[in-house]
């Protein structure tokens, strides 16, 4: 089936069920950024292959939502005269829906993939327009999507507590007692990792993150719940979950919601589905940020130790991967595609790679002005000489999860292109460097990452940080670096710092390192306790593309301290003509 005939098909299906439309969002069940291939309902119908998307069809109109990662990709991809796309800021579903729908129309959608909060959002919009939004009791799309893939029934397996650093029993009571002062006697946990954090437990069921599919329920008092197939769960699972959790068929799950009667129950509207605050019509729900999302931001001294230690691992099969990619690429030959796949194999000669932790962004020239490009085989670009290569990639560990970009030139760059270099790397220096109060947010540190950029009269349209977890998601909640954001940054919080610059068809540049939030030396006269960021990722720095004239004193040191440390931890690691590369790369500048 073609996307034309999918969307035929499917507005045929509209009119038997005296529906005026359906919202496609890209999430699954359980709102996370990778789904199981039985959940691309979007990418199926529509072609998008983005990780935050949405589509709305009508009887007549289509229109596809993305955020900024995605304006280029999503009209590569997707055919406008089906689906008109939108940028999410400025056009918002909720907007289209009103100026689009007409009185007496019916907008259905699938409850088990909106968010509480998006429902009645989506509900107000259509009632502006004197139009009703449906919950439906089955996708319209598994209706015609006749070879769907089945769901996911790969085994679990325990993280031990070597890595997590905090038993199940101590996470529970922590629970508990934040249960207690919410005033709440249940709470339902609807986020993949926040199930797999509070049990120990790691999951195969979408690619990338060692996430389980599945809710739990968690209360005040008495034992957890956690809602999976069986079948799931090797003894060895089942041992360690027997003592504190009982395990039932998620076909039980919506009649267990039912039982907590008008109790209180706490969910987070942001991330549970609309299907669950239906189910707990007779309750009191408390509306609040996942119990498990602080605490698991939080990284305990195991986790940050085992952070580390991933991080010198992937220091060395990024370094060995770069002193390859300097000799191999002018001889011609490579691909995005081929780079790529080398990565990977430096990473799993390590012989600790698990997996990628996202799907490695290989960009070449004109590519690598896509922030979120995605490479295939068929269809990728040579590196060619005199043009900037992007690699943005990460490994999940068992002892953590990583992710980094690395800006190279093949040959020569132009001025402009160390230009923009230097000051995406002033940008990322900066953000490193800073020391801040307690209680500051991401949005009072973004700007630190732009300003070298705003001078030049040049921004980027992405957040310049995002929180990571410990073999769990490389997108990590709640504490994030861009312009908007209010939460407060913790010690134990790992945050990726990333800012970028893209000239759309020419080249696109981006420098990542991910860091560690900490109590920071205090400072003589001082008056309030700080925090600062220890940086994890260790690898060199593009020093091609660096014009040192526009660097200060304290940013030259700053890089030369950094290659330093990289020398040392790395270079231990290496020998032959990877340790002379090295320690050229690292090789300071004043």
């Amino acid at each position: 089936m073609t996307h034309k005939s999918r969307v035929t098909e499917l507005r045929q299906l509209f009119r038997k069920q005296r529906l005026s439309g359906l919202i496609i969002p890209r999430q699954d069940e359980f709102q996370g950024e990778y789904v199981a291939a039985y959940a691309e309902r979007l990418r199926w119908l529509t072609g998008f292959a983005g990780s935050w998307g949405m589509a709305i069809l009508t009887l007549n109109k289509g229109a596809i939502f993305v955020d900024g990662r995605y304006t280029i990709q999503v009209r590569q991809q997707v055919d406008t005269k089906l689906f008109t796309p939108h940028h999410l800021v400025d056009e918002p579903p909720a907007n289209w829906i009103t100026e689009n729908l007409k009185k007496g129309d019916v907008l259905g959608y699938d409850p088990w993939l909106l968010t509480a909060d998006q429902a009645e959002r989506f509900a107000a919009a259509c009632a502006k327009a004197g139009a009703k939004l449906q919950p439906l009791a089955s996708n319209p799309i598994d209706a015609i999507w006749k070879d769907q893939p089945k769901r996911p029934t790969a085994p679990l397996s325990v993280q031990p507590l070597q890595f997590a650093g905090q038993s199940v029993a101590d996470k529970l009571a922590m629970i508990s007692k934040l249960l207690a002062k919410a005033g709440a006697n249940a709470t339902v946990l609807t986020q993949p990792d926040s199930v797999a954090w509070v049990f120990n437990i790691r999951g195969h069921d979408v690619p990338y993150t060692p996430v389980v599919l599945a809710y739990a329920i968690l209360r005040k008092k008495g034992k957890a719940e956690l809602f999976i197939d069986r079948a799931k769960l090797p003894e060895d699972v089942q041992a360690h979950l027997r003592k504190s959790v009982t395990i039932k068929k998620p076909a039980e799950f919506e009649a267990s919601l039912k039982t907590l009667g008008k109790s209180a129950v706490q969910i987070d509207g942001n991330w549970a589905p609309a299907k669950i605050k239906l189910a707990l019509a007779k309750a009191k729900i408390i509306n609040a940020t996942d119990l498990c999302v602080l605490p698991k931001a939080r990284k305990n001294k195991t986790e940050q130790e085992g952070a580390r230690a991933a991080h010198r691992r992937d220091g060395v099969a990024m370094s060995r991967f770069l002193c390859w990619l300097e000799a191999a690429a002018p001889q011609g030959g490579l691909t995005e595609w081929s780079v790529a796949e080398k990565l990977e194999q430096f990473r799993r000669d390590t012989g600790m790679l698990l997996e990628l932790s996202f799907d490695s962004i290989a960009g070449a020239g004109p590519n690598a002005a896509i922030p979120h490009y995605h490479v295939n085989p068929d269809d990728c670009l040579p590196l060619n000489i005199d043009e900037i290569f992007l690699i943005d990639s990460g490994g999940q560990y068992q002892d953590g999860t990583t992710d980094i970009t690395r800006t190279v030139i093949v040959g020569e760059p132009t001025q402009e292109m160390r230009d923009r270099f230097t000051r995406v790397l002033k940008g990322m220096i900066d953000v490193s460097r800073i020391r801040f109060p307690k209680g500051t947010c991401g949005s009072q540190i973004d700007v630190l990452a732009r300003q070298s950029l705003w001078a030049a009269g040049l921004d980027y349209d992405h957040g310049t940080g995002h929180g990571v977890g410990s073999y769990l998601s490389v997108h990590e909640g709640p504490a994030r670096i861009n312009k908007s954001d209010r939460i407060p940054l913790e010690p134990g919080m790992i945050l990726s710092n990333e800012p970028g610059f893209y000239k759309q068809n020419e080249f696109g540049i981006r420098i990542e390192n991910l860091l560690l939030i900490h109590e920071a030396k205090a400072i003589e006269g001082g008056e309030r306790p700080m925090l600062g960021f220890e940086t994890l990722t260790l690898c060199p720095i593009e020093r091609r593309l660096i014009d040192t004239k526009l660097l200060t004193r304290d940013e030259l040191h700053w890089l030369d301290t950094y290659h330093a440390r990289v020398l040392k931890e790395v270079g231990d690691h290496l020998s032959g003509d990877e340790l002379t590369w090295l320690r050229k790369a690292c090789a300071p500048f004043n």
